[in-house]
């Protein structure tokens, strides 16, 4: 099996940097450090990228993997924690970071959720990925995102209908 083409960084940072910038956004306390962990993330990538494997995940599969990992570093930083493991990283709660994407009505609602579900709607509404490249990001079947999703969207409607 011969290996896939693999983008130039240049043209992948391109392609991929706002939706990169969408997702921190969902996960950071200010403009400035949605764009220090964007950053860091394409640092990250680039240092990396010899080693991306095209057949394994898309580029932004695998750069939103680097900036899910960078925003988990930055919240354990914070708190003195050390790095993670990915175990750790399963169970680390954030709920105590604002989100910087949507506000209002629906920035409250989105505040109420679990971070599991901020994170699965950060990625389908801020990185707008498809539920399979959320499953590759996350780890989760697509069955699971897919129940999370709808369950999520369903709640949200309902709490937006009440308010």
């Amino acid at each position: 099996m011969t290996k896939p083409p693999v983008p130039s960084f240049t043209q992948s940072y391109t392609a991929h940097v706002d939706a990169v910038f969408r997702f921190v956004a969902y996960r950071a306390s200010s403009r400035e450090l949605a764009e220090d962990l964007t950053q860091i993330t394409f640092e990250k990538a680039l240092r990396a990228w010899p080693r991306y494997d095209a057949r394994k995940a898309s580029v932004l599969t695998w750069l939103l993997a680097i900036a899910r990992n960078t925003l988990i570093d930055h919240v354990r930083a914070d708190r003195g924690e050390l790095p993670l493991d990915q175990e750790q990283a399963e169970r680390l709660r954030t709920e105590d970071q604002p989100v910087l994407g949507p506000s209002g009505e629906l920035g409250a609602a989105l505040a109420g959720l679990g971070d599991r579900e901020r994170e699965i709607i950060g990625l389908r509404f801020g990185a707008d990925l498809s539920g399979p490249e959320i499953a590759a990001t996350t780890g989760l079947t697509l069955a699971n995102v897919q129940q999370i999703l709808s369950r999520t969207l369903r709640r949200l409607r309902e709490e937006l209908d009440q308010a």
